[in-house]
């Protein structure tokens, strides 16, 4: 507990959660894109307006992002006993907080290991249910940015390697806090593509519509948090070819925010207990969303025969 105490305690006031302090900016950002929105939605024809702000889907986000804040400090303290641990009594060294470099390998390290988690978190339904509520709404604007999960569980365990590296607990958090401050911006229509070198190797509001659209072209790419030079490498990136249609591919009609959050662990209890066979309910799990079985006639009928 000394070590944990010893960590907590180096830690700089604004940098234990640096989000707390950009919050002013997002929302002066988000009220400056309402305004603008309001002002040119007469001249849209789209059925949802580029940009546009419905006011309860705006509210559901903030209200959702604050609770957010809540949970996240509360994941942050749990991640801070077994990272302080591992830091102390585990890595093989600690990098020290003076150095460039340790900075470097603490942001880039965080911003690699986003990509990985979000890659996950679209192709495993369990983890799906924790992330689906930043993608349920309709609209595409700053308050979007807001719709934060609840659920940090799977990004503490991600960030293990970097304790386990020697980089200081603190400097991980202060690194996804940064990344998150960094993603606010691209959640806009109001932003067209950026210069070609920031294009291709930032996420930007282009690359980061595609990520939202639920248009087939457009799922399951630009997983990016920071730097989009992870989908180009591992073969996930997708330009904007066309504005994206937003949301769910199955949408959640409600503005209700414990519904928005949890509707999904429903539907996986739902389809487990359905389900008749053990094969069956760990695809409903672990498989990807909208996994089916498949029917036994079906199966077999698919099997290749022989020559």
């Amino acid at each position: 507990m000394d070590a944990i105490a010893g960590v907590w305690s180096a830690l700089p006031g604004p940098m234990r959660d640096p989000v707390i302090f950009a919050v002013p900016f997002f929302l002066l950002l988000l009220s400056l894109e309402w305004f603008a929105a309001r002002r040119l939605e007469q001249f849209e024809s789209e059925r949802v307006p580029a940009g546009a702000y419905r006011t309860e889907d705006a509210w559901a986000s903030i209200s959702m992002g604050l609770v957010s804040m809540a949970t996240t400090a509360a994941w942050k303290f749990i991640a801070l006993l077994g990272y302080a641990a591992i830091y102390t009594y585990v890595a093989p060294w600690h990098l020290s907080p003076t150095r460039w470099y340790t900075w470097v390998i603490a942001l880039v390290g965080v911003d690699l290991l986003y990509y990985t988690y979000h890659r996950i978190a679209h192709r495993i339904r369990l983890i799906w249910a924790t992330h689906q509520a930043h993608h349920s709404s309709r609209y595409f604007n700053f308050a979007t940015a807001l719709r934060q999960k609840w659920n940090n569980s799977g990004e503490i365990l991600m960030w293990i390697p970097l304790p386990l590296l020697g980089v200081p607990p603190w400097m991980v958090f202060a690194s996804f806090s940064v990344s998150l401050i960094y993603q606010f911006w691209v959640h806009t229509e109001r932003i067209d593509k950026l210069p070609r070198p920031v294009e291709f190797i930032f996420n930007t509001p282009s690359h980061h519509r595609v990520h939202h659209g639920m248009d087939p072209e457009y799922l399951d790419r630009n997983y990016g948090g920071i730097l989009i030079i992870w989908d180009r490498m591992f073969g996930s990136f997708a330009p904007e070819r066309f504005r994206p249609h937003y949301g769910l591919t199955k949408p959640v009609d409600t503005f209700n925010i414990v519904t928005l959050q949890f509707h999904e662990y429903a539907s996986i209890i739902a389809d487990v207990r359905s389900a008749t066979r053990w094969r069956d309910r760990w695809g409903y799990i672990f498989g990807p969303p909208g996994w089916q079985p498949v029917a036994p006639a079906v199966a077999v009928a698919q099997q290749p025969r022989l020559p």
